[in-house]
Parts: C-alpha cells; structure tokens; sequence
C-alpha cells in the first residue's frame, strides 16, 4: 500500500485545528515553515468530511504576516467559525480531508476573462465582497460561478458590480 504524504500547509492546517480544539491555543509555525513560507499571501483552508463541505474561511488578500501564519488562522477559524456549520468536534478530525488554497492576488477581469474551472472569481459592489474558488464541483459555467459569488456578497444577481479573477495553488 503506497502512503501519500500531504503538504507541509496541510499538515500545519491540520495541527493547528488539532490544537486549538484541545487547547484553545494558536500554534506558533516552526522556523523552517515560517522561512519556507515567509510570503504573505491569501489563503482558504477547506475541510470536507465524507465528500461533503465541513468549513471552508480564509481571506483573498494577506492579513497576516506570513503564509504560514495564515494558514494558522484561516484552519481553525474553518474548523471552528464558519457560520454554515457547527464547529468542528475533536472527535471527528480523523474523518476530514483538508485542502489549502494559496490565492494570487486578484486582477480586474469580465466575463470573459473567466473560466470557473482555472479562476476564482471575486465580485465587489462597494463594501460587498463575495468570493467563489476555482474549480468547484457543480460549478460548470461563468454565469453559475458569477451568480453564487453575488450570493454571497448579497448583491442582487441583476445588480453591477467589478469582477476580479484570481488562480489558485491547491494543496491536499
């Protein structure tokens, strides 16, 4: 049986939640993580359990510091403070999947510099901000990928607003 090994990011995403949920306590990146990644950088860490969306929370653009501090933050606030579900019990850790998404930043865009499957798109009508990731299983078309981020940012689907795209770097 071959043992795949997943990403150093996905390994800290999973130790931090492990931490908090037992401590309450964020942990601190070593030195070889906080120097292999030092850039600052917007993250979203996604759980999934069973194949379903267990928390998915990150940022678009760098709050913090660094890329492994990031990560920090966007895991536990995925496993404990996304408002579409329950935070995350320290019983199930073992059953959920991580995934760590290093965004570039974003650029201004139309609809037809959009490809649901190679961009993610970020929508913005004044202070409103929604943001849809690549790639996203059912998402197949502009329109649905436009529409969901609008959802989001509570902007009507009519409305006008500036589209942003952006590539990610998915790590699992």
């Amino acid at each position: 049986m071959v043992s795949l090994k997943s990403h150093p990011l996905v390994d800290l995403a999973l130790q931090a939640i492990r931490e908090f949920l037992e401590s309450r306590r964020l942990i601190q990146p070593a030195a070889e993580l906080l120097e292999a990644f030092s850039s600052p950088a917007g993250v979203f860490v996604c759980l999934k359990k069973e194949g379903q969306l267990r928390g998915c929370v990150g940022t678009y653009r760098a709050e913090r510091p660094t890329l492994a501090e990031e990560v920090i933050h966007s895991a536990v606030a995925s496993a404990t403070r996304d408002p579409r579900f329950i935070p995350l019990r320290l019983s199930e850790l073992g059953a959920i999947e991580c995934s760590v998404d290093v965004l570039s930043s974003p650029e201004p865009t139309t609809r037809e510099g959009l490809d649901p499957v190679r961009f993610g798109v970020l929508v913005v009508q004044g202070s409103r901000r929604g943001l849809l990731l690549p790639d996203v299983e059912g998402v197949q078309s502009v329109e649905q990928q436009i529409r969901i981020a609008k959802e989001k940012a509570e902007i009507p689907v009519d409305g006008d607003c500036e589209l942003f795209r952006f590539q990610v770097q998915r790590y699992r």
